[in-house]
């Protein structure tokens, strides 16, 4: 049973250390797309995007989670 719950524990950091990682990455990125936007307003197509892709990461993160959980089957 201890071998289950160390599954959980490692699925759930899968899906937390990628959501740390993007919301710091999109911090950055947002803080510098808004400051672009506010001196070129053609830049906001680039700003959005480049501000969506750090989501990516929580995509992989949970991609990992759901493999690991199946490892408990």
């Amino acid at each position: 049973m201890a071998e289950a719950g160390l599954i959980a524990i490692g699925a759930g950091l899968a899906i937390g250390l990628t959501a740390l990682g993007a919301g710091l990455a999109e911090k950055e990125i947002g803080a510098a797309a808004v400051g672009a936007m506010a001196e070129k307003e053609e830049t906001f197509g680039k700003g959005l995007i480049l501000t969506v892709i750090p989501e990516t990461l929580v995509i992989f993160g949970l991609v990992v989670a759901i493999l690991i959980m199946n490892l408990a089957k």
